[in-house]
């Protein structure tokens, strides 16, 4: 059995359907950052050491129903004192194109190591908060995050 005339591909329809392939090969990879990325962000902050478990408060919803503007907070207990407080606080994303969402400079003059901010989440990810002490030493909270409307996913 022979194909008839109007079953054969146009060319328009093989280079649409080869620019759609290549279109989804290559947005997912440029766009959205790898969990390595992630633990190389995390080593560069600490200096190739491990952070700390414990210190740092995440506070940010499990649900994210628009991931273009997502709440945090995140407190580190520390007594902010001249002597020992918080330098530094990452927060750092799993999948976003950019691994290093903000970062926050405080000192002892702040009173207290707490700070709140909207976020932008490409997707359903892991989000990590670090905190730089004036000793030196790194510690780490995190929370996983379930977006619904993906944002940032256009490299921009």
């Amino acid at each position: 059995m022979q194909p008839s005339a109007d079953t054969k591909p146009t060319r328009r329809a093989i280079l649409a359907a080869g620019a759609g392939a290549v279109a989804i090969t290559v947005l997912p990879g440029s766009a959205i950052a790898e969990t390595s990325d992630l633990a190389e962000a995390i080593k560069k902050i600490a200096k190739g050491g491990a952070p700390k478990a414990g210190r740092v408060s995440l506070k940010i919803p499990e649900l994210a129903e628009n991931g273009n503007a997502v709440g945090m907070t995140v407190e580190v207990e520390s007594p902010m004192t001249a002597a020992d407080h918080v330098k530094t606080i990452h927060v750092l994303s799993e999948k976003n194109p950019i691994v290093e969402i903000v970062r926050f400079h405080i000192g002892p003059r702040a009173g207290r190591a707490r700070v709140s901010t909207n976020i932008r989440l490409a997707t359903t990810q892991r989000v990590v908060a670090l905190a730089e002490m004036s000793d030196g030493s790194i510690w780490q909270g995190h929370a996983d995050v379930i977006v619904t409307l993906a944002a940032c996913i256009d490299a921009g």
